[in-house]
């Protein structure tokens, strides 16, 4: 644990379809934290270069749009109770939906491989996270974003466990994959995300991994917010 911020950080990382972003804003909304979905920066990155109609490979062309825009994001209030983890605002335009589409899905992948994008996205979530009590969760949050994050976990989960979760997700959006499309899909996001050059996918030597292959959602949330609690006792702010 470290005191070097004001704010009590709890950084969240771990593959697709580990339980990031379901047991992240529980736990927020437990602890009366602002809830960061980092993934959902990205999306909105794609979201404006596809409207713009950029090329995604193009970094060049799109991270200046991306630097401009106001990407904003917070807990879904009492007229937003639809399924959503998350409200996220595009300058003033809510697209907390429009950012979940597959399409969407796939080019945020593409985005995040360049470093330029990447370094904007992270002096964005950094600035989040530098004044209020964060969960902060995405796939490079524990070493990259938060560094200095008072607790640090990895949440991950077998392979076919990870894509059966993600089929049933698709499903329940109308979206009908067959379950080895899915499973391929969660593959190649895997390899990318290990692989990419800036800010890979990995566990680093502080974080507390927690396997929810055979874990219910309640049971992982109970274990991080019993270990907050004793924290917060000896966290000076």
């Amino acid at each position: 644990m470290t005191d070097l911020h004001p704010s009590f950080q709890i950084a969240i990382d771990g593959p697709v379809a580990a339980g990031k972003g379901t047991v992240s804003r529980l736990v927020a909304d437990k602890l009366g934290f602002l809830y960061v979905d980092t993934g959902a920066m990205y999306r909105v990155a794609a979201l404006i270069g596809q409207r713009e109609k950029i090329d995604l490979d193009n970094a060049q062309s799109l991270a200046p749009l991306i630097k401009k825009a106001k990407i904003s994001m917070r807990n879904p209030n009492s007229s937003e109770q639809d399924g959503r983890l998350t409200t996220v605002f595009l300058n003033d335009e809510d697209v907390s939906w429009k950012i979940r589409i597959e399409e969407v899905s796939q080019g945020a992948s593409k985005v995040a491989v360049h470093p330029s994008i990447r370094e904007i996205l992270v002096t964005k979530q950094q600035a989040i996270a530098s004044t209020q009590n964060v969960v902060m969760e995405g796939r490079d949050i524990t070493y990259r974003v938060l560094p200095n994050a008072d607790l640090k976990i990895f949440l991950t989960a077998n392979d076919v466990v990870r894509a059966k979760r993600r089929h049933f997700e698709l499903l329940t959006k109308g979206m009908n994959l067959e379950f080895e499309e899915v499973y391929q899909d969660l593959q190649d996001r895997d390899n990318r995300d290990k692989n990419r050059a800036t800010d890979p996918l990995k566990i680093t030597d502080d974080a507390w991994v927690i396997d929810t292959s055979d874990l219910s959602i309640k049971q992982v949330v109970k274990l991080v917010i019993d270990k907050v609690k004793i924290m917060m006792k000896d966290k000076t702010f």
